[in-house]
């Protein structure tokens, strides 16, 4: 087993655990609750095989699932994250970019990062709350969710990169 994958064992790990124990009990206004996990699927480099990126992504989507009662719901939101992740990064990489790039703020620069960040994050809540709520009887409390919870998590992300980057 190489670093890279002991390195997103133990990333998979952290972010189950954090999720499960601190981050799904805390919901500001009721309706933003921060979804930390999307960050793994964030940080897979280009060019890494797509049946990896969505083994990872439902194994992690899943394993939430069991642990927060949720049943599928993660699993498939995290699975269309983990389809799409290669082409919303291709949107932000240079053109002369190496073949192994992973995303980060220092590679990417702080406003690239932060923006891929932004529309994948906003990307998996939309699917996520849309499958959670089932109906737009309450369109309100479905939008403040999504849009509470995307800037909740985006900034949550954004902090732990700015601390990784240095």
């Amino acid at each position: 087993m190489n670093r890279n994958s002991l390195m997103k064992f133990l990333l998979f790990f952290v972010l189950l655990l954090v999720q499960v124990l601190v981050l799904n009990h805390i919901h500001l206004f009721d309706c933003a609750t921060p979804l930390l996990y999307v960050y793994l699927v964030l940080l897979f480099r280009r060019n890494y095989p797509r049946w990896g990126i969505l083994l990872w992504s439902f194994a992690l989507g899943l394993s939430i699932d069991v642990f927060s009662n949720t049943p599928g719901l993660t699993a498939a939101s995290m699975t269309l994250l983990g389809l799409i992740q290669p082409y919303l990064f291709y949107l932000f990489i240079p053109r002369d970019s190496p073949d192994d790039l992973e995303p980060s703020m220092k590679s990417l620069g702080v406003a690239r990062f932060s923006y891929y960040t932004l529309l994948a994050v906003s990307i998996y809540c939309l699917v996520f709350f849309t499958i959670e709520n089932f109906n737009f009887f309450n369109w309100q409390q479905w939008l403040s969710c999504i849009v509470g919870s995307t800037a909740l998590t985006a900034v949550l992300i954004l902090v732990i990169e700015n601390l990784r980057a240095r």
